[in-house]
């Protein structure tokens, strides 16, 4: 493999490819996650704030209980609840209650909530050209079919 990994973590040797990969993607997704949470906080939000903004504004205007949110999380969340009053106290979501059941608590995006992402979408998604600078498409699609092998669960 290349030498970015052993420079990043002065390591010469690895046990396995596998380790070696391992390694490699804890660093990108270290580097990602550093990037994306800089570029949140300058916007006053956390990355799992802003996950469920972004899982709110694509069903917009409808919205999602509690539990949906959940399941749709890049990094699981351990108490989506506090996660959404804290965004509800900032005026990005609301409560209602939903159309098919009435016992049923569901989140919607505000329109303030919506206008902060559409401020903070462009600084991500220079995110997403640095990478389309560094990778082809094919690598991208390559590697996006990697990580599913990763994480899929087993059959």
């Amino acid at each position: 493999m290349g030498d970015g990994l052993r420079n990043r973590i002065k390591q010469e040797r690895f046990a396995s490819p596998a380790q070696e990969a391992f390694l490699n993607l804890l660093v990108a997704a270290d580097h990602l996650q550093t990037m994306a949470q800089t570029i949140c906080e300058a916007h006053g939000l956390t990355r799992g704030q802003y996950n469920v903004l972004r899982i709110l504004k694509g069903v917009y205007p409808a919205g999602h209980p509690r539990c949906e949110i959940a399941v749709r999380m890049i990094e699981r969340a351990p108490d989506i609840t506090r996660l959404v009053d804290r965004l509800e106290k900032q005026g990005l979501v609301e409560r209602g209650r939903g159309d098919e059941d009435r016992r049923q608590s569901v989140t919607r995006v505000t329109r303030k909530g919506i206008q902060l992402l559409e401020r903070l979408n462009p600084q991500l998604e220079d995110g997403h050209k640095d990478i389309a600078d560094r990778l082809t498409a094919t690598d991208c699609r390559t590697l996006s079919e990697l990580c599913g092998r990763i994480y899929a669960t087993p059959e």
